[in-house]
């Protein structure tokens, strides 16, 4: 979502940090360039004014000026402005403390994301979390509105309370709080209806619901595409409705971030969860830190392994680790980690959170390449015998020419790929000789990998032990 914006400050950044002493005027140009990313980003200007200001303030510090690296103090001053501005160190959480049902109202405006969101979170707070939730649909407006919430329920499997035309939605309120009491409910989500724009009897409608079911939280649900409009819309509400926290939809798309970095500016709400695609668990909690590291091109590798913990199986995991202590590493081993790094969200979310892929991340793009090569790598390693997975040196020209025709893709192909396994193997042997895992992790405090073998880096694809793909389906 904030890859213009993060371009644009990477630059001002890199001028910088190439630079062996600042002035103070170096500083003052660099922030004045800051301001223009942060504006071209949809931020509200009272936010650009007091985040440069209070960046410059910090950075022509006679401490910053006069250090040995100024460049990267700056960085930093920024980044701690960022994750102050996204809402500060902590985490906002969702309150459950308190006698069960607890309620969730969620509210919002008319094509924000709000149904799907309710039963993102009903299935976050149910496979995360352990509670009992249900959801109930009080949109009686919207066409099949309550249709599509019961929907949604059976795939993320959370019980929705039954439909009973004509009911109103204050009724279908003191319904639902019956229901979730009777039936022992932890958590019971209410999904409110929505409007094209505000209005005050969107609000009264929302004022009557609340004063009915005492929500813990009060969610409003705005559409990060929106802008500078998604703040609008969040000041109307705040100023009617006693808001707990903010939910972010559409984090995924190439919106210019402005609606992010103003939410709890303007309207001193945190952003408690960011929709990032369309899939029902395509929903993070919203980490302030971790969004300033990816905005400034730190990554986010926190929530790499947090993503690789939830999808990874542990026996595949311990089983390659095994076969790296050995120094082996054939088809099979490539194909499984391939099927990882898809199950992690593909290229581009890898190539979002990893420190200083942003870079790859444009040289990739620019060769044409997409997220399809994970699939065709997949395809031309399915199209191998299991003897030629297991001995890749097996596959003379001939084969090569089958294994190409079955996976529909090009002899050259099949040479990249074969090229990448034996370049990954060469750096399996490497660590194996290195004294394996355990000489590997001493090695980071020494310099690192590159320091302690030279090229190594290259082979791993310089990211974690993620193949090298840059070279994959170029002409």
């Amino acid at each position: 979502m904030f890859d213009s914006l993060s371009d644009r400050l990477g630059g001002v950044f890199d001028k910088l940090r190439g630079r062996g002493a600042l002035k103070e005027q170096d500083v003052r140009d660099a922030m004045r360039e800051v301001r223009i990313a942060l504006l071209e980003a949809d931020v509200a200007l009272p936010v650009v004014r007091r985040f440069v200001d209070q960046v410059t303030e910090k950075a022509v510090g006679q401490e910053v000026l006069r250090s040995v690296t100024p460049g990267q103090q700056v960085v930093k001053i920024v980044n701690d402005a960022l994750i102050e501005t996204l809402g500060g160190e902590t985490t906002p959480e969702l309150d459950l403390n308190a006698n069960p049902p607890v309620v969730i109202m969620m509210v919002g405006l008319q094509g924000s994301g709000k149904t799907t969101s309710t039963a993102k979170i009903a299935k976050l707070l149910k496979e995360k979390h352990g509670k009992k939730a249900m959801m109930a649909s009080l949109d009686v407006n919207r066409p099949a509105a309550q249709e599509q919430l019961k929907v949604l329920g059976e795939q993320v499997g959370v019980a929705t309370l039954p439909i009973i035309p004509g009911q109103q939605p204050t009724e279908i309120a003191t319904r639902a709080l019956q229901s979730a009491k009777l039936q022992a409910f932890d958590v019971l989500l209410l999904d409110t209806a929505g409007r094209l724009h505000v209005d005050q009897q969107l609000m009264d409608e929302m004022k009557a619901v609340s004063a009915i079911s005492a929500p813990r939280e009060t969610l409003l649900v705005v559409d990060s595409l929106t802008g500078q409009d998604a703040v609008n819309v969040a000041q109307s509400f705040s100023g009617q409705v006693d808001l707990t926290g903010v939910v972010l939809t559409r984090m995924d798309g190439d919106a210019r971030g402005g609606a992010a970095l103003s939410m709890r500016a303007v309207t001193g709400k945190p952003i408690k969860f960011a929709g990032t695609g369309e899939k029902l668990d395509a929903i993070e909690v919203f980490h302030p830190s971790r969004v300033a590291n990816r905005i400034l091109g730190m990554g986010d590798i926190v929530s790499i392994v947090e993503r690789a913990a939830e999808t990874i199986k542990i026996e595949d995991a311990e089983a390659l680790a095994k076969r790296m202590e050995q120094g082996k590493f054939d088809m099979n081993d490539l194909r499984m980690q391939l099927k990882q790094m898809q199950s992690m969200g593909g290229l581009g979310a890898l190539a979002g959170m990893m420190p200083g892929m942003k870079k790859a991340k444009a040289a990739m793009q620019a060769s044409g390449m997409d997220e399809r090569v994970l699939l065709r790598m997949d395809a031309i390693i399915g199209s191998m015998t299991i003897k030629e997975r297991a001995n890749p040196a097996l596959l003379n020209a001939k084969r090569k020419i089958r294994v190409a025709n079955g996976s529909g893709t090009q002899v050259q192909d099949v040479n990249k790929l074969l090229k990448m396994h034996m370049e990954m193997s060469k750096a399996m042997k490497q660590i194996k000789k290195m004294g394996g895992l355990k000489g590997l992790a001493a090695m980071f405090g020494k310099g690192g990998l590159d320091a302690a073998m030279p090229g190594l880096g290259g082979a791993m694809g310089g990211a974690g032990g993620i193949p090298d793909l840059s070279k994959f389906g170029k002409k």
